[in-house]
């Protein structure tokens, strides 16, 4: 096979995510009030089953990084999980983890109260790193800060800590470091259904 090659499932999510970004940019109250994560105690606007779907091709409007992130993210670790899946299952895996994650969002959100969207791929590509370092745990991955290689099993336990403590401790207000971890225990849980 072509490495080089972006899978099918992956190149559609990139699109599609793309494609709704740019509609946010031109109808941004209709998009977030309708597909948005709202919370249960939300009334105007208000949650919708969908929503735990359609939060996860949302992004922030103010700049790239959020939107870029993530699909940088789903591309670098999407490809061979994808490929080792096949599109059907992959698929199935990512949808999932963005639903689980806006599932582990609605209960933190219902605990702490507050009335505000959650938006963004983060609990698929979560999801997406956790099987990444089950399927591949010895690979080397070349972090960006600080540049230094390191197993892709202690990369996706350290990133998974560290969004536990910034979801204690509240040192990283405005993400939703729970939906983050949510994504991975959905994936967690899935793989482990499949293998039994």
């Amino acid at each position: 096979t072509n490495n080089s090659a972006i899978p099918t499932v992956i190149f559609v999510l990139l699109v599609t995510n793309g494609l709704l970004y740019a509609v946010s940019q031109l109808q941004p109250r209709f998009m977030f009030a309708n597909f948005a994560l709202w919370p249960l105690a939300s009334m105007e606007p208000e949650f919708r089953i969908l929503q735990l779907l359609t939060y996860g091709f949302l992004h922030d409007l103010r700049g790239l990084g959020h939107i870029a992130f993530n699909m940088f993210g789903l591309w670098m670790f999407g490809r061979d999980i994808e490929r080792m899946m096949g599109a059907r299952r992959f698929l199935t895996y990512y949808l999932t983890c963005v639903i689980g994650a806006g599932i582990v969002q609605l209960i933190v959100a219902g605990m702490q109260g507050g009335i505000y969207p959650t938006i963004g791929a983060s609990g698929g590509v979560f999801g997406i790193l956790l099987a990444f370092a089950m399927a591949f745990p010895n690979r080397m991955i070349m972090l960006l800060f600080p540049p230094i290689p390191m197993k892709a099993k202690y990369f996706v336990l350290i990133y998974g800590l560290l969004e536990l403590y910034l979801g204690l401790s509240g040192r990283a207000p405005g993400i939703a470091n729970f939906a983050h971890l949510g994504g991975m225990l959905f994936g967690f849980l899935l793989i482990q259904y499949w293998r039994n």
